[in-house]
């Protein structure tokens, strides 16, 4: 019999944060990893960890090779921030990478990865990427690339961050760039693991996505993405009525939306492709 998979996940939201999310979507930002990681592996166990917040002997990388697989979530950390809990995530992450389980992230997670191995990342200079990654394209390699497999020349994708990797880590491969963001997906390699990321969420649902908006609303007026709150409340709306009715060909025509977001198994397709080809073989050889 094929045991199941092994996955831990890390966030990195502070106390508060998680408990906003709790009260606005339900779940905190790695509850909502483990939802869509036991809807994509039915079976797998999912262990939750907080390594901004606290030590644990899972941290150990003795221990985190026990993993299948590590998934590091989105947060509204800021990891070029001198801080004791961005420095823990960092040390979290030196261990995955120490480990040899091999790792996944999205937002935040992408951007802890690289400046784990050493990459560089800031703020965006054109302020938030807010609600959906557009047009983003796989590079050449990314064409060939197993994270992006099935993936077309462009594609949307939920999206909502301010901060952006300037610099991937020597070695690294990016695998997709944007207009607004120079890497949207990238492959890692340090020490003896390796990370896929992404810039966007594939783990979101579209209800998430509306109520980002909503949590982030006057930074975005500010900005200038929406003319008041009305406005960006009517754009969430529309979001979660899409997300109620995924079928309705006159919502996603106004956002501007395909398939690619629309369609669940799409949307989370580099989270999939990341469990069969590298979490996959590892439960193999966990197995053996």
């Amino acid at each position: 019999m094929t045991a199941s998979f092994r996955f831990l996940v890390a966030e990195s939201e502070g106390p508060e944060e998680r408990e906003e999310r709790r009260e606005s979507v339900g779940r905190s930002s790695g509850e909502t990893y483990a939802k869509t990681l036991r809807e994509l592996a039915p079976g797998a166990t999912c262990d939750r960890l907080k390594p901004a917040e606290e030590s644990s002997p899972v941290q150990r990388p003795e221990v985190l090779a026990g993993y299948d697989a590590v998934f590091l979530c989105g947060s509204p950390m800021h990891v070029y921030d001198d801080t004791p809990e961005v420095r823990r995530v960092l040390d979290f992450m030196r261990a995955v990478y120490a480990s040899g389980t091999p790792s996944f992230g999205s937002c935040a997670g992408l951007q802890v990865a690289v400046a784990a191995a050493g990459g560089k990342v800031g703020p965006r200079k054109d302020g938030n990427e807010a609600g959906f990654a557009r047009r983003i394209a796989p590079t050449e390699q990314g064409r060939g690339h197993p994270l992006l497999s099935g993936r077309p020349l462009a594609f949307d994708a939920p999206a909502i961050h301010s901060d952006e990797v300037k610099e991937l880590p020597p070695g690294a491969v990016l695998l997709a760039t944007n207009e607004t963001n120079a890497v949207q997906a990238a492959e890692i390699r340090s020490g003896k693991g390796i990370f896929w990321g992404v810039q966007y969420h594939p783990e979101l649902s579209l209800h998430e996505v509306a109520e980002a908006l909503r949590h982030q609303a006057d930074s975005l007026v500010e900005q200038g993405l929406a003319a008041d709150r009305e406005a960006l409340e009517h754009h969430a709306v529309r979001i979660d009525a899409l997300d109620r009715e995924p079928a309705r060909r006159d919502l996603a025509w106004q956002l501007g939306l395909n398939h690619q977001v629309t369609d669940p198994a799409l949307r989370r397709l580099e989270l999939m492709n990341f469990i069969q080809h590298l979490a996959g073989p590892r439960r193999t050889r966990r197995e053996g």
